[in-house]
Order: structure tokens, then sequence, then C-alpha cells
């Protein structure tokens, strides 16, 4: 059984949150809540609820045993970009784009 877990519009870019996921795709639970919760990176502490919330569903709907958990699949896919100009010299204007990620991740028991 394969149970998931998303956050979408994450207020950070896909590219920072893809190097947490890769830390912990592939482990088990506990192991990568432990690596998620010493982990100096702002996407970790997005990761930690998403995968928190993941476990919960497990838990919770399908009745899983948290123990045999391990983390299947965790994937990041680009989300929206919001456009915002930065006054430059001269009368010009630079564009500034602040983007969102979608954070998906998914715990089985196999």
């Amino acid at each position: 059984m394969e149970v998931k877990a998303v956050l979408k519009n994450a207020g950070m870019s896909a590219q920072k949150a893809g190097l947490v996921a890769d830390q912990i795709r592939g482990l088990p639970v506990g192991k990568a809540l432990e690596l998620l919760h010493f982990s100096r990176k702002e996407a970790a502490q997005m990761m930690k609820k998403v995968l928190d919330s993941a476990i919960a569903n497990a838990e919770h709907n399908h009745g899983a045993d948290v123990d045999e958990l391990k983390v299947s699949t965790v994937y990041v896919d680009k989300g929206m970009m919001l456009k915002r100009m930065r006054a430059r010299a001269r009368g010009r204007g630079n564009r500034i784009l602040k983007r969102f990620c979608h954070i998906t991740v998914k715990v089985s028991d196999s």
C-alpha cells in the first residue's frame, strides 16, 4: 500500500527543495524524520511536515504500522511564480521571480 501527502505552493524554489528530497528518498521513515529534524536547510522543515502528514495518513486511513514504513517516492514540481519589479539606475527596472513549488511524499510498507 502506498500513501501520499502533498504540499502545494511551498514558498521556495523547486531546486532548493529538491536537494532535501534527494536526501530522504528510499529511507525508513524514522531515519528520514531524524535527518530532517537536524538539517539546517529551510526546506527540511517543510519536508518534515509533509512526511509527518503522509505517515499520519497511512496510520489513520489504512492502519499501517509506522515502524515498517519507508519513503518510497519524493518529488518536487515547479509551482507558480510571482513577478515583481525592483528599481534600478536611470529609471530602469529588473524583474524578480519569486518561485514556488509543490512537494509530494509517498510512503509505503513494502
